[in-house]
């Protein structure tokens, strides 16, 4: 898979980004805003886990934030299941030296209009710490709906923090999927 956002792209792993992932994956500035679940330190054990599971995924889910040269960032989404079926988290980063240059934005409403027409999905939804304002204006700008605060919902290094819900529904899809069964 492959989306051209100018002089970046979102695009499949390669193993090749093995390095470039640990440079850039392995800040605590960047790790302190996603869930714990990303490694920190991220050394080379954890890139060729990533890589293996993200080179192997089917259906292909996650994703390189790329330059010309090497992977700067990342983008994927979560399936949700039971009843939640139509939901997908959607998650991503950036390289530290990347950041405030409106790449995030762009990659993330690229990758949300991709998501609504590869996947069987009608809402995407993510959660921002509420120490990571910038995150939540990303989110803003790419149409995502501010639907509320989570009181006291994550512990990240041994502090609790409001987690921010957003969210972007495909009215389209909706109608796809669902025709005139909705509320």
């Amino acid at each position: 898979m492959k989306i051209d956002l100018g002089e970046f792209q979102i695009r499949s792993y390669r193993a090749s980004d093995k390095f470039s992932l640990i440079k850039y994956a392995d800040n605590f500035n960047v790790a302190i805003s996603l869930l714990d679940s990303f490694p920190f330190p991220y050394n080379e054990i954890e890139a060729d886990m990533w890589l293996s599971y993200a080179m192997n995924q089917q259906p292909e889910m996650n994703f390189a934030i790329a330059d010309k040269n090497e992977l700067i960032g990342a983008i994927g989404l979560k399936e949700m299941d039971d009843v939640y079926r139509y939901s997908f988290e959607v998650g991503y980063w950036l390289g530290e030296p990347y950041w405030g240059k409106g790449i995030t934005t762009k990659a993330l409403s690229a990758f949300t209009d991709y998501a609504f027409a590869h996947y069987k999905v009608v809402r995407l939804f993510a959660g921002v710490f509420d120490f990571n304002p910038a995150s939540g204006k990303v989110l803003e700008k790419c149409g995502y709906t501010f639907e509320g605060r989570l009181k006291s919902a994550v512990v990240k290094k041994d502090k609790v923090y409001d987690q921010l819900l957003y969210a972007k529904v495909s009215e389209e899809n909706i109608k796809k999927y669902f025709g005139k069964n909705t509320k």
